[in-house]
């Protein structure tokens, strides 16, 4: 692990910082990689492929968001399958564990403050893990008390949150009337609630400037032990305001993930699922292991290599990289 601290590391330029990349100083916490292929997407190579339903993102909102954000538009609402009512719910989980489903994420639209639509579906949700033994994970939002502790009483596996680290940037890419305090609390919520809480960081929504990054592992840091973190990217989406805007590089996601890695030395981190696909991806992946990266969702093929020649056991899994939390393995 590298000897510099998270500030040191942080102020490193690029060149440095790519320096000590490939001075093999970041580690996984183990010496396995896991790697994650869910079923909301299809994904196939001579190691691993999908299995169908294993796994579905599930909006409760169907398409709709009150926030319309300039990165997301709604558009990823569209991947997911929609129930937008507990009935709605309640036959769907019912088909898909016919179906074969071992476990669902729980997603959908927020409202005007940054929270999602979970209470009517709380019920539904219990009846998952109780009557469907489904491993649930839920993103929340910012959160109320009321609801954490719901979700901890139906029995909830995991709740996501994504955390924004400025409010200039809550405002002006969100559109929410946010503070580093409302991420700070619905995070000692989700805490007192006694879930395990996975909070999501997004790069590069402001290209090269990181601040917000930084800050939103800042603000973690100084809440929470998570159970885990998932490092996502932002990427380009055909049809919103910000189709056009460059994604982040390589090395600044990596700076990311092995500041987090200096950070939460003892924490499992994940890439996640949402970041640049096609050819930049194997340099995204591969970056990622050498900055000690834990686990990876969708794994491009030379990333799995180069994890083998490393040494690394690899186990590969149709669970959501959230996942990692639970049941890292050893």
């Amino acid at each position: 692990m590298s000897s510099l601290s998270a500030e040191e590391l942080w102020s490193l330029s690029e060149a440095e910082f790519t320096k000590l990349l490939d001075s093999g100083q970041f580690k996984p916490i183990k010496k396995t990689i896991n790697f994650y292929a869910p079923s909301f997407s299809h994904y196939q190579n001579k190691y691993f492929q999908t299995e169908k339903n294993h796994f579905p993102t599930i909006s409760i909102t169907g398409k709709a968001c009150a926030l319309n954000c300039k990165h997301c538009g709604g558009k990823l609402l569209e991947t997911m399958q929609s129930a937008v009512n507990p009935i709605e719910l309640l036959e769907m989980g019912s088909k898909l564990k016919k179906d074969g489903a071992k476990g669902v994420l729980i997603s959908g639209g927020c409202r005007a403050d940054g929270t999602v639509p979970l209470d009517n579906f709380i019920a539904v949700l219990r009846w998952f893990k109780k009557e469907l033994g489904l491993t649930v994970f839920v993103h929340t939002g910012i959160v109320k008390s009321e609801t954490a502790k719901a979700l901890k009483k139906a029995g909830v596996d995991a709740a996501l949150i994504d955390i924004i680290g400025l409010e200039e940037n809550a405002k002006k890419i969100f559109g929410l009337k946010c503070s580093a305090k409302d991420y700070e609390d619905s995070l000692k919520k989700l805490d007192e609630a006694k879930l395990n809480v996975v909070p999501h960081i997004i790069v590069g929504l402001n290209q090269h400037d990181l601040k917000d990054e930084y800050e939103a592992l800042k603000i973690i840091a100084q809440t929470i032990k998570p159970t885990a973190l998932v490092i996502i990217a932002f990427m380009p989406i055909h049809g919103t305001v910000m189709e056009k805007t460059s994604p982040p590089n390589a090395v600044d996601i990596a700076k990311v993930i092995a500041t987090a890695r200096v950070m939460f030395p003892d924490t499992p981190i994940s890439l996640g699922c949402m970041r640049p696909k096609g050819n930049s991806r194997k340099g995204i992946d591969v970056l990622a292991l050498k900055a000690g990266v834990d686990g990876i969702a969708f794994p491009d093929e030379r990333a799995i290599e180069y994890a083998k020649n490393m040494g690394y056991n690899t186990v590969f899994s149709s669970y959501c990289c959230a996942q990692i939390g639970l049941n890292l393995e050893m």
